[in-house]
């Protein structure tokens, strides 16, 4: 009971953060006279989001290095995950950031506290939430996992918790993208950024 009661007091919370939307940015200064016209991004279904999955890791493994990705992506979240559902429908639902993100990665989606039949990146037979707490020691959500096209997790490529907006958002991914984890933790890149 005290779990549903906190869970509802920290949705009705995160429902009353305003979301930040390209649109409601500062726009940079024009040469003309005339000011710039605010940038609109298309919003779409957050599954196009995420890929089609069989929750074979291994195969997502395959099928990242056969596509030319550089990775793959994984969203440990569970249903109940206020802060889940913000990045949904605030972040992950736009084009701009399912476009650059399916570009450069294999991206799944993993519950927690699913008991759905999942094999790892080892090949093993396991539960989505034994792989999310055994394999990667997920505990709150959300955790963006990013994983090299060897299997393993990526030097400094996870991040626990919601992006303030999608542009951090896009930092992160541009971050693993463009190897700069190799060099620096994401704050330091995020504040070389701005």
């Amino acid at each position: 009971m005290l779990r549903t009661l906190l869970l509802t007091v920290l949705m009705s919370l995160s429902v009353s953060i305003p979301a930040v939307f390209a649109e409601d940015k500062p726009q940079a200064a024009t040469t003309s006279d005339t000011p710039a016209a605010p940038t609109a991004v298309e919003t779409r279904d957050v599954d196009k989001f995420f890929d089609d999955t069989f929750n074979n890791m291994k195969e997502d493994l395959e099928t990242a290095k056969t596509d030319g990705k550089k990775g793959v992506l994984i969203m440990f979240e569970m249903e109940e995950c206020p802060f889940c559902h913000r990045m949904k429908t605030t972040v992950l639902n736009r084009s701009d950031i399912q476009d650059y993100y399916k570009e450069n990665f294999r991206i799944v989606s993993v519950d927690i506290e699913g008991d759905v039949e999942l094999t790892n990146f080892k090949g093993e037979t396991t539960t989505q939430k034994d792989f999310a707490l055994k394999d990667f020691r997920v505990r709150a959500t959300p955790v963006f996992q990013f994983i090299g096209l060897d299997g393993e997790p990526i030097k400094n490529g996870r991040l626990t918790g919601a992006t303030k907006d999608a542009e951090e958002f896009m930092q992160l991914g541009k971050y693993i993208a463009e190897k700069k984890n190799e060099e620096m933790p994401f704050t330091k890149f995020k504040h070389e950024q701005n």
